[in-house]
């Protein structure tokens, strides 16, 4: 999820062929809500930006889980492991 615009996403996930919705939250309604709006350094210049997060949520969207501050490399494997805890 990010606060870019839906046809942004739409064009990013046709472009590389994905078969899962993004979520956009222009408003940064759930981005603010989730913490997730942060103060960031880039080149010693402070923005803001998304922390790159992932949620594990039940079928009644309560959380079970949260990564913080996810490296990509490795992020997939951590994510199908707690998964299979779940059975």
């Amino acid at each position: 999820m990010s606060p870019d615009p839906v046809a942004s996403h739409v064009k990013f996930a046709r472009k590389f062929e994905l078969n899962f919705p993004i979520l956009a939250d222009p408003g940064r309604q759930l981005i603010d809500q989730v913490g997730v709006w942060v103060e960031k350094m880039n080149y010693g210049k402070p923005y803001w930006g998304v922390e790159r997060s992932s949620f594990l949520l039940d079928e009644n969207g309560v959380v079970l889980k949260e990564w913080r501050k996810v490296k990509a490399n490795g992020h997939v494997a951590e994510v199908l492991a707690e998964l299979a805890k779940l059975g």
